[in-house]
């Protein structure tokens, strides 16, 4: 017999990292926070077609930025939304 712990989502974002010219299709998990969803967005751009910095990076979702300890699942965001990842 299996037994399963919680599992998560998964589902894509539409995502671009603000300075960079290409979109992006992230998977993320319903659970990520919007720290590890940055993360995520960060991963495909920064240092490919986007200097790297020493700074925070925010989640922008419908123009709003979103703290960056709400998971995906609190935020309201849903598969395939577009998000705006920058540096603050």
């Amino acid at each position: 017999q299996q037994t399963w712990e919680a599992s998560v989502a998964l589902f894509p974002l539409q995502a671009n990292f603000r300075g960079d010219v290409v979109v992006l299709l992230v998977p993320v998990d319903d659970g990520d926070t919007m720290s590890v969803v940055a993360d995520k967005v960060a991963q495909h751009a920064v240092g490919l077609r986007v200097a790297e910095k020493n700074a925070s990076k925010c989640v922008y979702h419908n123009g709003k930025e979103l703290p960056s300890a709400i998971t995906v699942a609190q935020s309201g965001i849903q598969p395939m939304d577009w998000i705006e990842v920058a540096y603050v």
